[in-house]
């Protein structure tokens, strides 16, 4: 059923439902095999610099994720040798069907990926767990203290943990991991992508000398916060371009639907319509070109703030030389959104109904978007390092992965 619904909201790709079950259809490779799990699309982009790094020391990964948007970025960005394919259910028998074929000498869990019957699973068959760039939120860590004993048994099946923060390495040793470090955030490592020099000559072109704003990775709700805020401001500012990319491109219809009930002209990006002079809002729901939108506009507000999904990773855009803008809801990396805040490296909105009023003073004063642009490159070159010290964690595990598969 959880399958079926995932294919029909477009976020399983049914010519691949198969995987979620166990079935495989690509040989094991020769040699150790390094298997690494993901969630989504930000797990993903944080540690491509560490399977870039195994495939160059001659490891084969196996990258498993959740979601189709997911997927469609492994595709572009992996390594040839790499492998991608969607997560198993965490279901014992599935789980063990996976684990016969791949026979993967050494697991990496990315973040909060905490899944009790995988976990046991790879306990049996004695194949060491390692947690990687882990993050403990104060949702999750409230929810797992609940569960008492139960959740010491399954974080003790961690035989270690590298924690994002310091409250994350205490907050895992709580819950009962046995050996836990704190070599940083990986997503300070990873490296910001260059947007197609030629889309971005066709985009500014298309843009041409017009006012513009981003709305990046948008959730329900948040769209129609957004298109609330764009209308209120062409009032003042009648040429202004509202580039709306949701979190999820699937929903691109559902917004477009938002966009003509707001009586605002609206061109979409995957049926290759181009901005016209008219155009208000520009409807990008395309993968993996969220460097070519960072590139146009000089400030941004990142979804999944005012939606109760925990943010997401500010660093991307905290690298673009763009103002950035948040809600409050940021649980996912509230270090990281603290240190921003603190540093006047963003702006913190409260209430979605400022937004507007927000974007309208960095259109007016655009000297404060660029010292904030610039404060925010600071810091994230202050963050640096955790890739290195990440290798330096694992080279144990590494090594006896090396002695040969399984």
């Amino acid at each position: 059923m959880l399958s079926l619904v995932r294919i029909k909201t477009g976020r399983d790709d049914p010519d691949r439902a198969s995987e979620r079950f166990g079935v495989v259809r690509r040989h094991r490779p020769s040699g150790p095999v390094i298997w690494i799990h993901a969630a989504s699309v930000g797990e993903t982009m944080s540690v491509l610099p560490v399977i870039e790094k195994l495939c160059a020391e001659e490891y084969q990964v196996l990258l498993t994720t959740v979601t189709r948007t997911s997927a469609e970025l492994a595709s572009q960005r992996l390594p040839t040798q790499a492998i991608h394919q969607y997560c198993v259910f965490d279901s014992v028998p599935l789980i063990e069907r996976f684990i016969a074929h791949w026979r993967p000498d050494l697991a990496l869990t990315v973040e909060s990926e905490i899944w009790p019957a995988t976990f046991s699973t790879l306990k049996k068959y004695d194949i060491p767990l390692v947690l990687l760039n882990a993050r403990m939120s104060d949702r999750s860590f409230k929810a797992w203290s609940r569960f008492g004993r139960a959740a010491r048994d399954v974080f003790s099946m961690i035989d270690l943990a590298l924690a994002q923060t310091q409250t994350d390495a205490v907050r895992l040793e709580q819950l009962g991991c046995k050996s836990v470090r704190r070599p940083g955030n990986l997503k300070f490592d990873a490296p910001l992508d260059a947007p197609d020099a030629r889309a971005l000559e066709s985009l500014r072109k298309q843009i041409g000398q017009r006012r513009v704003w981003l709305a990046a990775l948008t959730h329900p709700g948040e769209d129609e916060a957004v298109l609330r805020a764009q209308t209120l401001l062409l009032e003042n500012h009648p040429d202004l371009l509202l580039i709306l990319v949701p979190r999820h491109p699937a929903r691109a219809s559902d917004i477009v639907d938002l966009v003509e009930t707001a009586s605002l002209s609206c061109r979409r990006r995957a049926a290759e319509q181009s901005i016209g002079t008219d155009t208000q809002v520009y409807v990008a729901d395309t993968i993996g070109e969220m460097a070519l939108f960072y590139a146009v506009a000089p400030l941004v507000f990142l979804g999944g703030s005012f939606a109760d999904v925990g943010g997401h990773n500010p660093l991307e855009a905290a690298r673009s030389d763009t103002a950035l803008l948040t809600g409050p809801k940021v649980e996912n990396a509230r270090a990281v959104y603290k240190l921003l805040w603190e540093r006047q490296a963003a702006i913190r909105i409260e209430r979605e109904g400022d937004l507007a009023e927000v974007v309208a003073g960095l259109l007016e004063d655009p000297g404060k978007g660029v010292k904030m642009a610039r404060a925010a490159q600071a810091l994230v070159d202050e963050g640096r390092g955790a890739l290195d010290r990440t290798f330096d964690a694992l080279a144990p595990f590494l090594q006896a992965a090396g002695h040969g598969a399984r």
